[in-house]
């Protein structure tokens, strides 16, 4: 059996713990959110200017909800549903806001199936830090699209993860799958 290196070098501030979510050039928006933690990557990318989109991962906004791709993620294709309001709960949303998610999460699966032919998703939501929640004060559902045969067993049998993407190519790829939607997502 051969050895074979599998490079993720994007994971490494994550696996130490030096990273804070800041994205790696620095993105001031002109005006924050009211409400919005300045710490919270979360809190930055749904009040940047879309000039930042690229950077900061964003592949749409609407007026309620933002998607970003999750710079340290599980498997090809993970991105992050969040509301752009800084919310720690269930309770914390409008129901104008927790329908606008969810049509979020439909659409990108969708986007993801025709864009990426993923065959399946693990959709999911970790509501505070001792239920997992790498972010407890802002909520995001996360979308890990999935393929028969796919290598998600690494993480178990040999504590890697195999990505066959960079973030940047994923973020162009939705992108513009996104821009081809009937009704697409707002990106600005």
């Amino acid at each position: 059996m051969s050895n074979e290196t599998l490079w993720a070098p994007w994971r490494l501030e994550y696996v130490q713990g030096h990273d804070k979510g800041v994205p790696p050039e620095p993105v001031e928006p002109a005006r924050w959110r009211d409400g919005a933690n300045h710490s919270c990557f979360l809190c930055r990318a749904a009040a940047a200017e879309a000039g930042h989109n690229r950077t900061l991962g964003v592949v749409a906004r609407t007026h309620l909800s933002v998607v970003v791709t999750n710079r340290f993620p599980y498997s090809n294709g993970h991105l992050l549903v969040a509301p752009l309001d800084h919310r720690a709960t269930l309770a914390d949303l409008s129901p104008e806001q927790l329908l606008d998610l969810q049509t979020c999460i439909v659409t990108w699966c969708g986007v993801m199936q025709e864009s990426m032919q993923a065959h399946g998703f693990n959709v999911g939501l970790n509501l505070g830090a001792v239920a997992g929640a790498g972010l407890p004060g802002h909520l995001h559902w996360h979308i890990v699209p999935r393929w028969p045969g796919d290598v998600n067993f690494m993480p178990t049998v040999a504590g890697a993860r195999v990505l066959p993407q960079s973030l940047d190519s994923l973020w162009q790829q939705l992108v513009a799958a996104g821009a081809a939607l009937p009704h697409r997502p707002a990106s600005e």
